[in-house]
């Protein structure tokens, strides 16, 4: 078998396989399934690696499950339609692809250590694998279906995950509150699914892309996508369920699921650049994300500034770098794809990496704090630097980086959000750069608290934590001042391919109805 070939099934195979076997494998001990999980993370990861270089090679990918390439001439696209289910994969959809491969695998290594004394840890890992089986589906896929199919995978597998504490209220809460929202907007996103397959007969991404004609159908669908998928990104007013499950959960689950909030907020780029981008004038749409946008930054900054527990204050703070994201997207919608447009997609899409490393690392460092002194109120927390020295180094990185703060990565990707943003409006740059400040004000309150202020008499016990916790942390931590120092490395290694993926619609269109 050519392992090149089928590497887009095989991306999804292997986890999916392992998520079964897990159970079985842990029979034989936590060590033996702790590697085994590793090591079908290492080999995803290898077909990953492999998959990028063909994309980076070929341009577009395509894969069929069930049927050879569908190279249909355009003339007959209007009575043919695609129904095989299709992987197309182009410089966007392996970007969102390896942020999620990178961020399942040092979830898994740090959760080693974290839910080792856990029940159900078999469990735990069967639904990681599970959740990275769903977000690969969603950015891989070149179906609508066979996306709101990986959303729910994703969806039920995340929601479990965050009641994983079953001991704690809390957890079973926000996991619910979760559950209860995903289903909302799978119900609409799947409303909208049938209003397009109605409209022409198609499921194919592409081909309803070339099929689009600005009927009033066809905008109802694009209202119901980009709220659904708002809502699963997080974006304010829709928010709601952001603070609880990233609060509540065990913080290596939070770490995944915010590669899961990234992959619908793909699948809202994907739906505003590749699906609408073509047929539509996007412009008034863009004002829309623009002051979804800033609403996001608001309420985060805000909503940070009054919370007790450390977790929910970085679950708000979590909203508003979503805002920034967002941001930097409805510029580049509004601008459109060139000149200080295409600074504001690269902006952007850069930054989607950039949050997910540095909330990450913040999450990380969060549920170490909890995982030494069973604690989440900062209240109850401080003096931590006197005994946890390497924690309060990786939470110092996080919460510079975080804060968009020379030299880590944040500022590099805020950096071409800001000169875009001014491009478009100077009162709106001034406004992101003030949120920003803010938030590194709000992030230094928060760090005195827990790690330089009185040491609690009650903590003065603890240790620093395991090994694996804290290489998982480390490793993050190295590559976000690298990405702070040589932005240039991914900027035009893998952010930029994905920036010319989303400017060129024809290409990904063509490369299933054999050049349009």
């Amino acid at each position: 078998m050519n392992i090149a070939t089928h590497s887009p099934a095989l991306i999804i195979a292997i986890p999916l396989l392992g998520a079964f076997l897990t159970p079985l494998i842990g029979k034989l001990g936590r060590r033996v399934r702790d590697a085994f999980v590793l090591i079908i993370l290492i080999l995803t990861s290898i077909i990953g690696i492999i998959l990028a270089q063909q994309v980076y090679s070929e341009g577009v990918v395509e894969y069929v499950f069930g049927g050879s390439s569908p190279s249909i001439n355009s003339s007959t696209t209007s009575s043919i339609p695609i129904v095989r289910i299709i992987f197309e994969i182009d410089g966007m959809s392996i970007f969102m692809a390896m942020i999620s491969l990178l961020l399942a695998f040092f979830a898994a290594l740090y959760s080693i250590s974290f839910v080792k004394d856990e029940n159900g840890s078999d469990r735990y890992y069967t639904l990681l694998l599970l959740l990275l089986v769903g977000m690969l589906g969603m950015e891989l896929t070149g179906d609508m279906f066979n996306f709101f199919v990986f959303i729910e995978i994703a969806s039920i597998s995340a929601s479990a995950l965050i009641a994983f504490s079953v001991d704690r209220g809390e957890s079973l809460e926000a996991a619910i509150k979760y559950l209860a929202i995903s289903s909302i907007g799978a119900l609409f996103l799947l409303f909208a699914i049938g209003l397009l397959y109605g409209q022409y007969d198609a499921l194919n991404m592409a081909m309803i892309a070339n099929s689009l004609s600005n009927t009033y159908i066809d905008k109802i669908a694009l209202i119901l996508l980009i709220g659904s998928l708002a809502m699963k990104s997080g974006i304010a007013p829709m928010h709601m369920w952001m603070p609880d499950a990233y609060g509540e959960a065990p913080s290596s689950v939070t770490f995944a699921i915010i590669a899961a909030t990234q992959a619908s907020l793909y699948g809202l780029i994907r739906v505003c650049f590749t699906i609408y981008g073509k047929a539509f004038d996007m412009q008034a749409i863009a004002g829309v994300l623009v002051a979804l946008a800033f609403a996001s930054i608001f309420i985060g900054a805000t909503m940070t500034l009054i919370q007790s527990s450390l977790t929910r204050a970085i679950a708000y703070a979590a909203v508003a770098e979503m805002g920034y994201i967002l941001l930097g997207i409805g510029t580049a919608l509004f601008l459109g794809v060139e000149a200080h447009g295409a600074v504001a997609l690269k902006g952007g899409i850069f930054h989607i990496f950039n949050d997910a490393l540095d909330m990450g690392l913040l999450f990380l460092a969060a549920g170490s704090i909890i995982y030494a002194t069973k604690e989440r109120n900062m209240n109850n927390l401080g003096g931590l630097a006197r005994r946890m020295r390497f924690t309060t180094i990786f939470f110092l990185i996080g919460l510079l980086a975080a804060s968009g703060m020379p030299p880590m990565n944040g500022f590099a990707s805020k950096i071409l959000i800001y000169e875009s943003t001014y491009t478009l409006n100077p009162i709106l740059a001034i406004i992101a750069i003030l949120s920003s400040i803010l938030m590194l004000a709000i992030f230094v309150r928060i760090f005195y608290s827990v790690f330089l202020g009185p040491e609690n008499p009650n903590l003065k016990d603890i240790k620093e934590v395991p090994k694996p916790m804290l290489i998982s942390m480390a490793c993050i931590s190295l590559i976000i001042i690298l990405l702070g120092i040589f932005p240039s490395l991914v900027v035009d290694s893998i952010v930029n391919p994905a920036v010319h993926a989303l400017s060129n619609v024809d290409a990904y269109i063509g490369s299933i109805l054999g050049g349009v």
